[in-house]
């Protein structure tokens, strides 16, 4: 929830309204839109505590027009959009 959170501040402070899923939902983490409400995406997060592997597993299923990995949450962030 860390990452989530944490992506959703930085797509508002870049302009972007922002829309969470529920927590643990199947499907897209984000639902974003511009402020004029002409573009809007899908992102799905991936957020790690350390430097491990991106667990998608054998067979990945990615269903978002994104995917944003976040390293290293809680002291310094690194972003990786997919």
């Amino acid at each position: 929830m860390q990452g989530l959170f944490y992506i959703c501040y930085e797509l508002s402070r870049r302009g972007w309204n922002c829309l969470p899923a529920t927590r643990n939902a199947k499907g897209v983490d984000i639902v974003i839109y511009s402020q004029d409400a002409k573009k809007s995406y899908t992102i799905q997060v991936k957020a790690l505590r350390d430097r491990n592997a991106v667990p998608f597993g054998s067979n990945p299923q990615i269903i978002a027009d994104f995917v944003i990995i976040v390293r290293n949450v809680l002291n310094k962030p690194e972003v990786f959009i997919m």
